[in-house]
């Protein structure tokens, strides 16, 4: 282990910056299982499925791939609706959301890297875009802006999710449905409406999550198991359905994550940040921001 001051401070930055994103991938998750009790395991897939709609819409038009994300979120959203009609009239209406909704959203994940292992194979792709190879020189600090641009507009999206959340009617309705289903009814308030619209916002995050990942690197259809343990860690720990102990908890994660991966080698990376985790659920069980 070779240790200096300027390395420590370039991976605690890097950390930040792919935490960020990280809170990107988690949100839609904090949602569906944080809020809903949704265990959403294909959750990723949806994350793919937005890179590869980035890759599609940049290689042909050349539009910007976090444009295009924002521009077919409402598609996104629309799928996610649509999702959770279906898992809620095959399982949540008949008291099966356990383990056969569990297996619902795994072969979504599996059906969906199939689909796009047929139709695209295994080859890596990737965007193009401005600021896509540049790297700002601060002193001793390098800072890619491919992971720069994708770190801040997380960010951006994890502040209009908690306002949307705390700010508006629709919000505080889905923070209100999984604490007292009944009290909603009592307001003329349908919790499965909003539930549908909860689940689809999920989605949507997904999505948006999906133009960053592809931005950061290349992705290919299998890509999105590497995050499947990793969200749901970071969502447990945060608190669950607290956005604001996510991007913490995602931010905590990546610096851990970097640290180790300078000092120690990539593959102590994951076995150190799950340590991470152990450790602080066993001091506080409800996660960081959990009540």
């Amino acid at each position: 282990m070779i240790f200096s001051f300027d390395l420590l401070i370039n991976a605690i930055v890097s950390g930040i910056l792919i935490g960020a994103f990280y809170a990107a991938v988690t949100a839609g998750v904090s949602l569906s299982f944080g809020i809903l009790d949704i265990v959403n395991i294909g959750h990723p897939a949806f994350v793919i499925l937005g890179s590869y709609i980035a890759y599609i819409v940049n290689t042909t038009f050349g539009f910007d791939p976090i444009v295009t994300s924002i521009v077919v979120t409402p598609a996104f959203y629309l799928l996610g609706t649509i999702i959770y009609q279906i898992y809620y009239v095959s399982f949540e209406k008949r008291g099966q959301e356990s383990l056969r909704g569990l297996a619902f959203f795994f072969g979504l994940l599996f059906i969906t890297e199939v689909s796009l292992v047929l139709y695209f194979g295994v080859d890596y792709r990737y965007v193009q875009a401005p600021y896509i190879g540049p790297t700002w020189h601060v002193g001793s600090l390098d800072i890619p802006l491919r992971v720069l641009v994708p770190s801040v507009v997380s960010l951006l999206l994890i502040a209009a999710l908690q306002l949307v959340l705390t700010r508006s009617f629709v919000g505080r309705a889905i923070m209100a449905v999984a604490q007292d289903q009944l009290a909603l009814k009592l307001l003329a308030v349908d919790p499965i409406r909003i539930k549908r619209m909860a689940f689809g916002i999920s989605i949507a995050t997904a999505s948006l999550a999906g133009a960053f990942l592809i931005i950061i690197q290349p992705v290919e259809p299998s890509v999105g198991r590497e995050y499947i343990g990793r969200v749901f860690a970071i969502c447990v720990l945060g608190g669950m359905g607290s956005v604001p102990g996510t991007l913490i908890a995602a931010l905590l994660v990546g610096i851990v994550e970097s640290l180790t991966s300078t000092f120690y080698g990539p593959s102590w990376a994951p076995a150190v940040s799950f340590g991470f985790l152990l450790l602080t659920l066993a001091v506080r069980p409800a996660g960081l921001l959990g009540r």
